[in-house]
């Protein structure tokens, strides 16, 4: 990925979760995770990610996670989000869930919240119709395919989140942190596919 990019966009920036950044204060800049998921990869579990972004002058542009086992792949461009299996391909919209005792949430796990960080994703659970654990950057894209209703995380770093941020957002979903602020350099995140049921998610990461 490096190699294609400085060979067609050698004035491009790129920051990586291996080999560190380049110019990473260019006008554009590729954010690349080769392997996002890393624990569910090693295990074989088709939840990890390729995941390749694009900012420009630092904010989210372009988004692409790629599924390569399950030849699965999710991208926005031009404020729309898609998906792609073999020769199916749609566009895809999140699912209006108003209220937050309907929802799906979702986290990677436990281990990426401090203690006073997980009382509050615990709280939120204890809202929800469901919780699971599990997913990696795959829960932002079903979630932006309309199966799930929430994505709450912490402890991310921008190569985790950036790419996705497109996707969940051009499927008509949010993304912030817990406080409402931008998600784009990771930390404590929460996506949502309705923005009424992003209002609610706050509250309880929030008290």
């Amino acid at each position: 990925m490096r190699a294609l990019i400085k060979e067609h966009f050698p004035e491009h920036g790129i920051i990586g979760e291996e080999f560190g950044s380049e110019n990473e204060d260019g006008t554009y800049c590729w954010v690349l995770d080769p392997i996002d998921g890393t624990r569910a990869f090693i295990m074989g579990q088709p939840l990890w990610g390729v995941l390749i972004g694009l900012s420009k002058d630092g904010a989210p542009y372009l988004g692409m996670m790629d599924q390569p086992f399950l030849g699965e792949r999710f991208w926005a461009s031009a404020g729309e989000a898609f998906y792609r299996r073999g020769e199916q391909e749609r566009t895809m919209r999140t699912r209006p869930c108003p209220k937050i005792e309907d929802a799906l949430l979702a986290a990677t796990g436990p281990y990426m919240f401090d203690d006073w960080e997980l009382e509050r994703f615990d709280d939120l659970g204890r809202a929800v119709r469901l919780k699971r654990y599990g997913g990696d950057c795959y829960n932002y894209c079903l979630l932006a395919m309309g199966q799930i209703d929430l994505v709450v995380e912490a402890s991310l770093n921008i190569y985790d989140i950036l790419p996705l941020i497109p996707i969940v957002e051009a499927a008509g979903g949010v993304v912030t942190t817990w406080e409402g602020g931008d998600p784009t350099n990771g930390g404590r995140v929460v996506a949502a596919g309705d923005p009424a049921l992003h209002a609610q998610a706050l509250k309880h990461l929030n008290p």
